[in-house]
């Protein structure tokens, strides 16, 4: 009996594994509880004062994020089995021997809940990992969870935090988070809070609240320009009653329509809508000008294909007519279809008398298109004029000064620039076009009008030896019978 017993001993004593003891002082799994409760208590007040705080390991790296867990998990691992693997080889028998797993539960294995992780080294069983639990900030559920009041909301708004504006579910409660939203003078916050009710109220309910609230009613219908809603603006504008803003928001919808008959027929319709007698006439006169231009486009392209028109063989066209401004038009006219009669829809002095286009812009688009095909004649004729007795007399609308400037960037030749600076009336503007340009012979012949031998005498500097100007100029100072000034 007593061999049995002393056999038992040295079996207990010389084994790897440890009898059952009921004692908890050093029991491995008692520290962890005790650890665990001592941290919670530890989180409690952490959480409290510094939800917003970012926690960050002796890495350097967020205490959370991804990377940060898979080094936690590595390192846990790790040093478990280091420490298993230690203690089967040592073999000991005493209890010092057995390895420790301290350095597996940091706070932070604590925090993010690598229990099972622990445990499972502890075990003879082979090592699971187990990825922990990532999980947001507190402060960020505050974003969607806290009672914010409307201006508290608003503020956080204008701050840009994330707000949930669902939980304003009365009528009340939304209109006062409106009225906040207005009284912040923030754009972006009162579009969002509209955005919020045009989605949650009926819109007979929301127009009347808007009706009352003008700053608000007019970033809606800026947003709902800007969205194109234009469903829900036309709806809003009848509710208003301003019927020439809904037929202005109607008009606009052609610009969505590229078929170019579907829009003429959509602008003919357009007539009949109730806009202002001023708006009325341009509406017709938008719908006229596609018609002409639909006629003229076929006309034009007919003539190109087939090779008949001399100037569309020099001159190519590089866009179609059509959906043109009619200053464009104009152009387009009297580059290709100067010379036609006042018959036909083609004709520039048609399109004049049809939208009556005033002299000055019909004169300098005329002017710039004939210049650019450096049609002089034609240039000539657009100024003469006749009077009663049958004298000719040149004359611009718009000022020769702007003639001449015309020319001179269409490349004009100095004989036909100058032409057009001696009728130029301010007599120091003319002098300064004419240095400009250099048109000797209009600034000889000023200075002579003039009778300044001073300025006559510099300028002769100016021109070269023994040109015609030269000595254009030295027969003028020679002449005995001119009383000069100077």
């Amino acid at each position: 009996m007593s061999r049995a017993r002393a056999d038992e001993e040295e079996y207990w004593h010389s084994s790897k594994f440890r009898a059952f003891t009921f004692d908890d002082e050093d029991d491995e799994l008692s520290q962890l509880k005790e650890s665990k409760r001592a941290v919670n208590s530890l989180r409690d007040i952490v959480d409290d004062d510094d939800d917003d705080l970012e926690r960050v390991s002796w890495s350097g790296e967020p205490v959370g994020s991804i990377s940060w867990s898979i080094k936690e998990t590595a390192s846990s691992s790790t040093s478990s089995l280091e420490g298993r693997d230690s203690g089967l080889q040592k073999g000991s028998s005493s209890y010092a021997a057995f390895p420790k797993q301290v350095s597996s539960y940091s706070l932070s294995s604590l925090f993010k809940g690598e229990l099972c992780l622990s445990l499972s080294a502890l075990s003879d069983t082979g090592v699971k990992n187990y990825a922990p639990e990532l999980r947001r900030p507190k402060a960020e559920y505050k974003d969607y969870s806290s009672d914010w009041s409307p201006k508290d909301t608003v503020r956080r708004m204008q701050r840009g935090k994330v707000c949930s504006l669902e939980r304003f579910r009365s009528l009340q409660d939304k209109l006062v988070l409106l009225d906040e939203a207005v009284a912040g003078h923030d754009g972006n916050v009162i579009t969002a809070v509209l955005i919020f009710l045009k989605r949650t109220l009926r819109r007979e309910i929301l127009f009347r609240e808007l009706e009352v609230r003008q700053v608000a009613l007019c970033h809606l219908i800026h947003f709902l320009k800007e969205a194109g809603e234009q469903k829900l603006l036309l709806d809003l504008l009848r509710f208003l009653d301003r019927t020439e803003e809904v037929a202005l928001s109607q008009y606009r919808e052609h610009l969505n329509i590229q078929d170019v008959e579907k829009r003429r027929e959509f602008l003919k319709g357009c007539i009949g809508l109730p806009f202002s007698a001023e708006d009325t006439s341009h509406i017709q006169d938008h719908y006229t000008l596609l018609e002409r231009q639909i006629i003229i486009e076929a006309n034009d392209r007919h003539l190109e294909t087939a090779g008949q028109s001399e100037v569309f063989r020099k001159y190519p066209r590089k866009a179609s007519i059509l959906n043109m401004p009619l200053v464009t038009t104009l152009f387009y006219s009297c580059f290709y279809h100067y010379t036609e009669a006042e018959g036909t829809f083609s004709s520039p002095t048609n399109l004049k008398k049809t939208f009556k286009i005033p002299d000055k812009q019909y004169v300098l688009t005329a002017l710039a298109a004939r210049a650019k095909l450096r049609a002089w004649d034609d240039v000539d004729a657009l100024f003469t004029t006749k009077n009663w007795l049958g004298y000719t007399k040149k004359k611009a609308p718009i000022g020769f000064h702007r003639v001449v400037e015309i020319l001179q960037r269409n490349n004009a030749p100095v004989q036909v620039l100058q032409e057009y600076v001696r009728l130029v009336e301010d007599v120091e503007t003319r002098l300064n076009l004419a240095t400009k340009y250099k048109c000797h012979d209009v600034v000889i012949e000023t200075y002579k009008d003039l009778k300044d031998r001073i300025q006559l005498t510099a300028y002769k500097c100016k021109v070269e030896r023994g040109s015609a100007e030269e000595e254009k100029i030295n027969s003028i100072l020679n002449n005995m019978q001119i009383r000069w000034k100077n």
